[in-house]
């Protein structure tokens, strides 16, 4: 059974692609040198090559990837080979680069589990896109939008680490995460690739005794703090996690005592990657997501249909979504602290899966059935969760060993991803007498 039906096959005869950037960036210092860069590629090349060309780049030069993958809509336009497949082959590459550049930036950066909620911030705002484009029939860009700037502002990063390292700005707080450099002498995200399987690690530590055998308590990490009031005074408290203890055996001790003797634990810092998520949040995605819910809004209004089966289009997002960090919540393993490239590049394939879909529908104008076509991407979650579960049942451990489920994970999103693009390029290159890698001449 194909992905595209007879009357898919007559809409992409007719389809136009349409797209309008308001990036001053873009439009001022980008346009301009991608304009120039152009004329260095022969008019035989393909722009599907081209943007093959910069998905791969994104494994050693996140620079040229995007000039590639801005480049290969001017070589298309250049020689006259412009194509839904081109858009779809485009915007597919789009949506799993958003997997490659989180991974690349979290070892960068050393983000650890942190590493997930920057590809959540990079995927929000490119499915919210490409559901606005659905209804719209045209991709909008905003003045500030992630494509552009938020990029832009990754790839400053990457240098800025370089030069500074991981810690941008001393912070002083009365708990949070420990000081970096008190966990490892890289950074406490930088664990991540060391661990194969956590339930076989054993943890040594070495304690100083006195002479008398007797051994100083150390404070690790300060939990919480509060203010306990007298009839004549307030006292502020700290609720102090000493090593060798676990959670629920710290205690409360008076903050300017443990300021006295161990002010390090007041001194913390913040990470780089905490800032670029809050100005990416603040600046890039919240404009953005709420720029499209806009535009959508307007065209549902304006066809007199309703907000909410718009807004039901977004659900195998949400649920993918939700199901990973169910996944997680129950994980006996950290998945997402001990293998978040896995986790990263098993969901940034499902994603892609899902983008593709909807991308397939607008070209084909096809919409029925899409949301439980793109329902496919989500099997193997199920799974997933309950092997956690019984982990709950069976003293921590479970069923299947985790490692082994998120590699299975993994399998299973290659390989539903490469058979949906491997079967829409065929079908489409048929339909509409092209080639994928060869410019096919039109008649005129």
């Amino acid at each position: 059974m194909g992905y595209i039906g007879s009357h898919g096959v007559a809409a992409l005869h007719k389809y136009k692609y349409s797209g309008v950037d308001h990036s001053y960036v873009a439009k001022y210092v980008l346009q301009p040198f991608w304009s120039r860069c152009v004329n260095f590629f022969p008019l035989w090349m393909p722009p599907n090559m081209i943007t093959l060309m910069g998905f791969m780049f994104l494994v050693t030069s996140a620079l040229l990837g995007y000039t590639f993958d801005a480049v290969d809509g001017k070589q298309a336009r250049r020689t006259n080979s412009s194509s839904p497949l081109g858009e779809l082959f485009d915007h597919g590459c789009d949506a799993l680069a958003c997997a490659f550049e989180t991974m690349a930036f979290g070892s960068t950066a050393m983000c650890g589990r942190s590493s997930f909620w920057f590809w959540v911030i990079s995927a929000v705002p490119f499915y919210c896109a490409t559901w606005e484009h659905f209804f719209t029939n045209t991709l909008i860009l905003p003045a500030i939008n992630g494509p552009t700037e938020g990029l832009m502002l990754i790839y400053f990063c990457h240098f800025f680490t370089a030069i500074v390292g991981i810690c941008l700005l001393p912070e002083v707080l009365n708990g949070g995460r420990k000081n970096l450099e008190s966990q490892c002498p890289f950074s406490a995200g930088c664990h991540w690739y060391m661990v194969t399987n956590p339930s076989h690690v054993v943890s040594l530590e070495t304690i100083e005794l006195r002479p008398d055998l007797t051994y100083e308590e150390e404070p690790v990490d300060i939990l919480a703090c509060e203010v306990k009031e007298l009839r004549n005074k307030k006292i502020p408290l700290v609720k102090v996690l000493w090593r060798n203890h676990k959670t629920e055996e710290a205690t409360w001790e008076s903050e300017e005592m443990m300021r006295q003797q161990y002010p390090q634990l007041f001194n913390k810092e913040i990470p780089t990657y905490t800032v670029v998520l809050f100005i990416m949040i603040v600046f890039c995605v919240i404009p953005t997501v709420s720029f499209n819910v806009y535009n959508v809004y307007k065209v549902v209004q304006a066809r007199k249909g309703s907000m909410l089966l718009a807004l039901a289009m977004l659900y195998p997002f949400a649920v993918l979504m939700g199901g990973v960090l169910a996944w997680d919540y129950l994980s006996p393993s950290d998945i997402m602290g001990n293998y978040p490239h896995l986790v990263i590049l098993g969901t940034g394939l499902a994603f892609g899966f899902l983008v593709g879909r909807m991308i397939l529908a607008h070209l084909c104008d096809e919409p029925k059935g899409l949301k439980t076509g793109m329902c496919m991407s989500l099997l193997y979650l199920p799974f997933a969760i309950a092997n956690a579960l019984t982990a709950r049942l069976n003293d921590g451990v479970p069923l299947v060993d985790e490692s082994l489920v998120l590699l299975g994970y993994c399998v299973f999103t290659v390989g539903l991803y490469l058979h949906f693009a491997t079967s829409v390029v065929h079908e489409i290159t048929s339909a509409l007498g092209i080639y994928c890698f060869r410019i096919t001449r039109k008649e005129a």
